[in-house]
């Protein structure tokens, strides 16, 4: 299972709180735990400093009481937590799957179990509400999906689509059809040449002699 595991498990960077201008980035890597900051000051004596950084195992990490209060000073305790857990090996191991993945797993899903876990997390929230989603549902529903239907969905957004019977999507894409139609219509009348007043003289007109019509 730990080979379905990204590397890292974990990055985030930023600058310190308050008065604290300096530039930090904390990672969790499959092996070890890794620190790294860049000073920042207008005093001459910090210009030429170099980035720091270092790298601890899990049970250094963890022993680490001093650099465990500079990362929750920085990061905030909730992440100071998240980092322990992960180097105690309680991975999160569902919300760390591709995309793609969850998405196949999502739709196995009943839709009362659909909600529910769109509540567990922000990631799970923006998955369930997907357009991506709710096109696999459609398509896993339906047996055949007509190509008017992909385009209606653009307009009206695949969460629509599912909730629509057969009946109502089919006066949907009618009424669409009929928009278009009408369009096309307006477009040809549109390109139609214009008649000058060329175009308006009689028919049967005799040259005059002075070269005018009769």
């Amino acid at each position: 299972m730990a080979s379905l595991l990204k590397d890292p498990l974990f990055e985030t960077s930023g600058r310190g709180p308050s008065t604290n201008k300096n530039f930090y980035n904390f990672s969790i890597t499959k092996s070890n735990v890794v620190w790294r900051w860049w000073l920042i000051s207008p005093r001459a004596v910090y210009k030429l400093s170099k980035p720091g950084q270092l790298i601890l195992s899990y049970e250094d990490f963890l022993d680490d009481s001093k650099l465990q209060r500079e990362l929750s000073a920085v990061f905030g305790r909730g992440i100071l937590q998240y980092a322990k857990a992960l180097c105690q090996g309680h991975y999160d191991y569902l919300e760390r799957l591709p995309d793609p993945l969850l998405l196949w797993i999502i739709n196995h899903l009943e839709l009362e179990d659909v909600g529910q876990l769109a509540r567990t997390s922000h990631r799970f929230r923006q998955l369930c509400g997907s357009e991506e989603f709710w096109e696999q549902a459609v398509r896993r529903r339906c047996k055949t999906v007509s190509a008017e239907v992909p385009s209606l969905a653009q307009e009206v957004g695949w969460r629509n689509i599912f909730f629509t019977n057969k009946l109502q999507l089919q006066k949907l894409i009618n009424r669409r059809r009929l928009r278009g139609d009408e369009q096309k219509a307006e477009v040809t009348a549109g390109k139609r040449p214009e008649m000058s007043h060329h175009d308006l003289k009689p028919t049967g007109s005799k040259p005059s002699k002075e070269g005018g019509t009769s």
